[in-house]
């Protein structure tokens, strides 16, 4: 199979392309610096500056994960418009490309967040449910997913990945957390009651390939492990791992001046549940937290 990524040297996209040259698959990779694809993704993965450097040759699959990091720095106007430039500017061109060739991919898999719901509060969120707040990260997401149907027209199957926060050694949320944790000042953030939809790299990497290769699947699917946990619960799994206190909370009023807009990211959560993945009979490695951090960290 030949498969087209954007963001692909990004965490997930490295390790999708790790998994599938693996498999023997022939892998491509739109880039902002296609000279950079074949070091970070692997020597036998072609990167290119643009689509149209495909020329007609055939692409069975789109793997569409490209966009900014989301919580790396303050909302300002111009951050906003680089994440918004950066998955709907890019993802409207990727459809438009998509549209105009004679040979089309069979699936578009396209990237999304449980942040699409917004803040759920204490609610239980599957896929049939509709957002319940609207902040930028939910409307940047809904108009992700909205551009990405767009393929459908054109008789592509498009699957819509909802992805919680995923937990991975070398990249991630992981990466900010442990240096503070590791030196004992890490601890829950505001209250500790917002739920924290966590998923283990590689269940994320062996969920998209489900879907990748079940035929019948298409729509939104919450990229999730079944057991949420609140922050609180959290904090204090991963010190414990680490043999650290986390009595060191981050109050709420602090990180509303530090980050503004962006805080709503950290005190606010998704309680959501991957209902269509379990319905259609995928089953995730790492269900429990605690089992997910230490095989991550090493501590067995």
């Amino acid at each position: 199979m030949h498969i087209l990524l954007t963001g692909g040297t990004g965490l997930i996209g490295r390790r999708l392309c790790q998994y599938w040259l693996s498999q023997g698959h022939q892998l491509t990779v739109w880039s902002r610096q296609p000279e950079q694809v074949s070091r970070l993704c692997g020597a036998s993965v072609r990167g290119i500056a643009h689509p149209d450097d495909m020329g007609s040759q055939q692409v069975d699959a789109v793997i569409n994960l490209a966009g900014a990091p989301i919580a790396d720095r303050p909302w300002t106007r111009k951050r906003k418009m680089l994440l918004w430039d950066s998955r709907i500017t890019l993802t409207e061109q990727l459809i438009t490309w998509l549209e105009r060739r004679e040979q089309k991919p069979g699936v578009l898999i396209s990237g999304s967040a449980v942040g699409w719901y917004g803040d759920g509060g204490q609610r239980e969120l599957d896929e049939g449910s509709a957002p319940v707040s609207e902040d930028f990260a939910s409307r940047l997401c809904i108009a992700w997913e909205e551009t990405a149907q767009r393929a459908e027209a054109s008789g592509i199957r498009v699957v819509l990945l909802r992805t919680g926060l995923v937990l991975a050694r070398d990249g991630g949320m992981m990466q900010r957390l442990l240096p503070p944790f590791k030196l004992g000042m890490g601890g829950p953030i505001g209250n500790g009651r917002q739920w924290m939809p966590w998923v283990h790299i590689d269940d994320q990497i062996a969920a998209i390939d489900f879907l990748l290769r079940r035929e019948d699947a298409r729509g939104p699917y919450n990229l999730c492990a079944p057991s949420p946990v609140h922050n609180r619960d959290f904090a204090k799994t991963l010190a414990a791992i680490l043999h650290r206190p986390a009595f060191m909370p981050m109050p709420a009023v602090a990180l509303r001046l530090l980050m503004g807009e962006l805080s709503i990211l950290l005190l606010g959560g998704q309680r959501a549940r991957p209902s269509r993945l379990l319905e259609a009979g995928f089953t995730f490695r790492f269900t429990d937290l605690h089992a997910a951090l230490e095989n991550l960290l090493g501590r067995h």
